[in-house]
């Protein structure tokens, strides 16, 4: 009867074991970095539809994430893959209305001694900016509603009001508009003393809202799963 034999030599051996350790590693590399991108995503979702649920529409959409698209080595052979999620929008005030609801914050004025709080009389001003008193006297609402006049409410309260002016007969809000030359209120409005246009108050706080740790902590927890999900299919 015939025979086959083989015979492997000690430097084939290690060849071949050192080929399919790299081949091995290379898996657990591309498995890692899938992993992470999955986790970033899920994480970014996940901190999107806290904001939405806590009531604050779409300001976390000015979130951004990024994965790593290689590894990092380190001296001992071994290996690492990052995520992170940041705030990608140019917008210091969304930048800093994010900061307030994920970390709280006591808000005080920059400039002045007031925050002030606008009323429903006023019009809207054209964009996403909140009315102030900055923004009443450069979009020419002095002329189309009057002069901002500071005053106090019997209970000390700061407040700019704006006199003679005429508003909604029906009674809708934002309203406010300047009298005809001759002091008569324009059609389907009622002549008014005074309107308070804004509240003026020192300072507010603003609890958080969303706990970003929290939910960067469980997308880590899962970080393992995705990892041995990921293996199996590459």
């Amino acid at each position: 009867m015939s025979r086959i034999s083989a015979r492997l030599e000690r430097g084939q051996f290690e060849a071949a074991f050192s080929d399919w350790y790299r081949f091995a590693e290379q898996r657990m590399e591309q498995a890692a970095l899938i992993a992470v991108d999955t986790g970033r995503k899920q994480a970014l979702g996940r901190i999107r539809q806290a904001g939405s649920s806590a009531g604050l529409g779409r300001l976390f959409n000015g979130l951004g994430s990024k994965a790593d698209e290689a590894v990092h080595r380190n001296g001992n052979g071994g290996f690492s893959a990052s995520g992170v999620v940041f705030i990608r929008s140019g917008s210091e005030r969304t930048r800093g209305a994010i900061d307030a609801y994920t970390r709280g914050a006591d808000i005080r004025p920059m400039r002045g001694r007031w925050l002030w709080i606008t009323s429903n009389d006023l019009p809207r001003v054209t964009g996403r900016f909140r009315m102030t008193p900055e923004l009443y006297i450069r979009n020419g609402f002095e002329k189309k509603i009057g002069p901002l006049v500071f005053t106090r409410a019997s209970d000390g309260t700061a407040l700019l009001i704006v006199r003679n002016v005429g508003v909604s007969a029906a009674g809708r809000g934002r309203s406010a508009r300047s009298l005809k030359r001759n002091g008569a209120p324009r059609k389907g409005q009622a002549r008014q003393e005074f309107v308070v246009a804004f509240i003026g108050i020192p300072r507010t706080a603003r609890a958080a809202r969303v706990d970003v740790a929290a939910i960067m902590q469980s997308v880590a927890a899962d970080l393992p799963a995705l990892f041995y999900n990921a293996l199996g299919r590459i």
